[in-house]
C-alpha cells in the first residue's frame, strides 16, 4: 500500500519534473463525482506573488504522488485548465459535508479527505469531526477521527453516506487508517473496508 496523506497537505506541494525542475505548486485537488479517485490538480505559480496558473495537471500525467512533491515526466504534462473537465475541488465539495451511515447514524462532518499517494490516487477515507453520538465524552472539542471510505460510498447531494460497517474501522490517526485500509485490501484484493 502507498502512503496515505490528506488533501489539505497536498496544497502548496511542488510539482517537479523527473529532471528536477519545479514547474508549479498544487493549489487544490480535484476528484471524480463518486469521490473515489483523484482526477487532477489545480495549480499556482512558484513565486511568492504568483497566482493561479491557466494550466492544470490531470492525474493521468502524474508520474507519482509523494510525501514531498508531485512528480511528472516533464512540463508537457500540464494542460490548459479549459481542457480539463470542470469539476469541483475536493475542499470545496467535501469539507463541511455531513457524514452518515446507510443505517442513518450521524458520524460527523468532513474536515479533510485522505488520498493514497504513489500511483494510486484513490480516495481512501475522511478526517471527520465526530458527532457527540459517535464520540461521546466530556471534552469541549469534537474528537477528530479517520473513517475509511468503504466500498459503497454514496454522495447524496453534499452528504457522504458510508456503509455502517465502516464505523467499526475508525482510526485516531493516519497510520491507524493505513493499517485498516491495508489490512482489508490485503485480505480482499483491492477492496476497502
Amino acid at each position: 500500500m502507498n502512503e496515505l496523506m490528506t488533501a489539505r497537505s497536498l496544497t502548496t506541494r511542488p510539482v517537479v519534473t523527473l529532471g528536477g525542475d519545479a514547474v508549479a505548486h498544487v493549489k487544490d485537488t480535484v476528484c471524480d463525482d463518486a469521490a473515489s479517485r483523484i482526477t487532477g490538480f489545480t495549480l499556482t505559480g512558484r513565486g511568492l506573488l504568483s497566482g493561479p496558473l491557466k494550466e492544470g495537471l490531470p492525474w493521468t500525467s502524474v508520474y507519482s504522488l509523494g510525501h514531498d512533491a508531485v512528480m511528472i515526466r516533464d512540463r508537457r504534462a500540464l494542460v490548459s485548465a479549459a481542457v480539463q473537465a470542470p469539476q469541483q475541488t475536493l475542499r470545496a465539495r467535501m469539507t463541511g459535508a455531513p457524514v452518515v451511515t446507510d443505517a442513518g447514524a450521524e458520524i460527523g462532518t468532513v474536515l479533510d479527505v485522505v488520498v493514497e499517494g504513489g500511483t494510486g490516487g484513490r480516495v481512501v477515507g475522511f478526517r471527520v469531526a465526530a458527532s457527540r453520538w459517535f464520540a461521546p465524552g466530556p471534552s469541549r472539542h469534537r474528537r477528530r477521527v479517520y473513517v475509511p471510505r468503504g466500498e459503497t460510498l454514496t454522495v447524496a447531494g453534499r452528504a457522504l453516506v458510508l456503509p455502517h460497517a465502516a464505523v467499526r474501522h475508525v482510526a485516531d490517526d493516519l497510520p491507524g487508517l493505513t493499517a485498516v485500509v491495508g489490512g482489508v485490501a490485503g485480505r480482499r484484493r483491492g477492496a476497502l473496508p
